[in-house]
């Protein structure tokens, strides 16, 4: 792919993201925002701007899942980190329907949505290109479910709940979710 291709995939990648954003700010009220950057190789950087072209989400779509003072969530293999459930955006699919997909993959939980919690702005780097993409996640809740990992990709190994107070240390984004958690009682 010519750098002049690439340009113009990371400048459609961007202009689908920004609608996508918009589109979720139009649909929803009260949820964080969050921005943060990386600097990926040529090859991952062709990879997420292919998915934020098709869905504006670089990342797709996750929940945030409490119950009482407890949070869902489950070990990424991949990453080697704790994270909320959530994975890719499927053709056609909302952002809410590819999140509760992939709850149920990941965790083998079903929630009752309460809207959006958070996004997080991606601004995403490779040499001269940049773009951005839009990581939204919903907020659920899942009280006396047990967790059970039906991951089909593979990634996740373990699914369990957390007190909110005793999150490990390798969670991702635990400081936003904490705060979500704070904003919530």
């Amino acid at each position: 792919m010519t750098t002049s291709t690439l340009w113009f995939l990371a400048d459609q990648a961007t202009r689908r993201a920004e609608a996508a954003y918009y589109r979720l700010r139009d649909d929803y009220a009260g949820f964080l925002e969050w921005n943060r950057s990386r600097r990926v190789s040529r090859s991952y950087f062709r990879t997420l701007a292919n998915r934020t072209r098709q869905s504006g989400a670089p990342f797709g779509s996750h929940t945030v899942v409490r119950d009482d003072d407890r949070l869902l969530l489950v070990r990424h293999e991949g990453v080697n980190r704790w994270v909320v459930p959530g994975g890719e955006v499927e053709s056609g699919e909302s952002y809410r329907a590819a999140a509760e997909r992939e709850l149920l993959e990941e965790a083998g939980v079903e929630a009752t949505y309460d809207g959006l919690a958070m996004t997080t702005r991606f601004d995403i780097r490779c040499g001269e290109h940049t773009m951005w993409g839009v990581l939204p996640v919903f907020a659920a809740v899942a009280p006396g479910t047990d967790p059970t990992v039906s991951d089909p990709d593979g990634e996740i190994s373990d699914a369990q709940w957390f007190p909110v107070d005793a999150l490990p240390a390798d969670t991702r984004s635990r400081a936003e979710l904490l705060a979500w958690y704070d904003q919530c009682v």
